[in-house]
């Protein structure tokens, strides 16, 4: 296997900026990353259709149902987290999601198509996909350092893309044969690869720290990566209440999600609004997906490890809001259909190419139980509270008789708070990374 690395390292250096010795884990990284979304996005086309077909007025209510089921899994995860070793609670949480799909399966198989059973396959779905990939880059800022995750993590990133364009192209070939409930068992078998490549990732990380020269202290840092993270099921919000670090990160993601919910929304309205036809609706929503996703994989490949290096973190961080800001900008004089295709394409290939892989290393400088608990907190409470909060802001905006134009504009300046946050969480990143205390130690004050 040695000599293999030894000979496709020179072709993978032409791409990305990895050492030989990265390229085991660079490689279950990106197999990882791919079986996750590629398991997420058989299952999508189906919520965003649901979703439309219970109502466009009634999506606040989807996105608050998802906010309470995100809350309730915080202590869960907590508890986990805190008794049971990395190398336990994560092939936990995929058996769980596993299992989920399986009762999924067996409810749509054996005819149970109540309207209720739709609203909670649409809120699974999202907290699955939030809190599968949350736990993902915990475990990635966990086994790569800063240096690594400046160079590596786009790449990675594009294993995602990958499995997010499989997907659907698995989905569109497979589901009239094998009809759509079994496509949820095909997606728990793409769960199954994730819990051997996490075993994988876990064994190259022993291996690495312990044939590093100084042998006893690597040793240490295994043993240290190895034991349950202790502390209360709570632990992540306590951790985020005393950081102003976190504190950035979270109002960093409620930006995020308040300008990605107000887009969602005028989407579906657009979308709407321009097709009566349900067929019509899901075959443009398959182009934007295969859009985002093939200008995301060619932007992870070729540009965002690039990108980091030639304008530094903090303007990485502060582009993608600095573009949606002109984004909204354009629709709040043109909200039309293909104004609206345009900025969503640009806004989510921003976010999986550039934000998120950027957005990461920022916990990279963190220790363990900021990594897993505070991150996830983030991830998936913050992250979908700030979903359902401004979702309701939208539905109060529509009933006070605001136009979409008119909710545009009111995005702009919050695009522009938002990348003035970003740049400077990122300067911020930068000076924790130069302090000469190891990352499993360093404190968030």
């Amino acid at each position: 296997m040695g000599n293999f690395f030894q000979t496709v390292h020179p072709l993978f250096r032409k791409v990305v900026r990895v050492e030989q010795y990265e390229l085991r884990g660079l490689l279950w990284s990106f197999s990882y990353f791919f079986s996750l979304l590629c398991a997420y996005y058989i299952v999508r086309p189906m919520r965003d259709e649901m979703g439309i077909l219970g109502g466009v007025e009634n999506l606040q209510w989807l996105f608050l149902g998802t906010f309470l089921a995100m809350l309730a899994m915080v202590p869960l995860f907590g508890w986990v987290a805190s008794r049971f070793q990395r190398k336990e609670f994560l092939p936990y949480i995929y058996i769980f999601f596993i299992a989920n799909l399986i009762v999924f399966y067996l409810l749509f198989h054996f005819g149970f198509s109540h309207t209720y059973i739709a609203r909670a396959f649409f809120i699974w779905v999202s907290v699955f996909n939030l809190f599968v990939v949350s736990v993902f880059w915990s475990f990635m800022t966990d086994i790569f350092t800063d240096t690594q995750a400046k160079r590596l993590f786009g790449f990675i990133a594009a294993g995602g893309t990958c499995g997010a364009i499989f997907g659907p192209l698995l989905t569109a070939s497979i589901a009239i044969p094998m009809g759509a409930e079994n496509l949820l068992l095909v997606s728990a078998a793409f769960l199954a690869w994730a819990l051997l490549c996490i075993n994988k990732l876990t064994k190259w990380q022993r291996e690495n720290l312990k044939n590093e020269k100084n042998g006893f202290v690597e040793e240490t840092a295994t043993n240290a990566n190895e034991r349950p993270l202790g502390g209360s099921v709570w632990g992540g919000i306590k951790l985020l209440i005393k950081s102003p670090y976190l504190i950035g990160i979270s109002l960093l993601m409620l930006l995020f999600t308040t300008l990605a919910t107000f887009l969602y929304f005028q989407q579906a309205q657009i979308v709407r609004d321009s097709f009566t036809d349900s067929t019509q609706r899901l075959a443009v929503f398959a182009v934007i997906d295969l859009a985002v996703n093939t200008l995301t994989i060619v932007t992870q490949i070729f540009l965002t490890g690039r990108l980091i290096k030639w304008i530094g973190l903090p303007w990485t961080l502060a582009l993608v809001p600095i573009m949606l800001g002109v984004g909204f900008l354009g629709l709040g004089f043109f909200p039309t259909l293909g104004v609206l295709v345009v900025v969503q394409i640009v806004r989510r290939a921003g976010n999986y190419a550039i934000m998120r892989p950027a957005r990461e290393m920022l916990y990279v400088v963190l220790g363990r139980e900021e990594k897993y608990k505070a991150k996830n907190f983030i991830d998936t409470v913050v992250y979908r509270g700030g979903d359902a909060v401004s979702a309701w802001i939208y539905a109060g905006f529509r009933s006070l008789g605001l136009s979409l134009s008119a909710i545009a504009f009111i995005a702009v300046p919050l695009a522009g708070i938002w990348a003035g946050l970003a740049y400077k969480l990122g300067k911020k990143q930068g000076e924790f990374a130069t302090k000469p205390w190891t990352k499993n130690d360093q404190s968030t004050e």
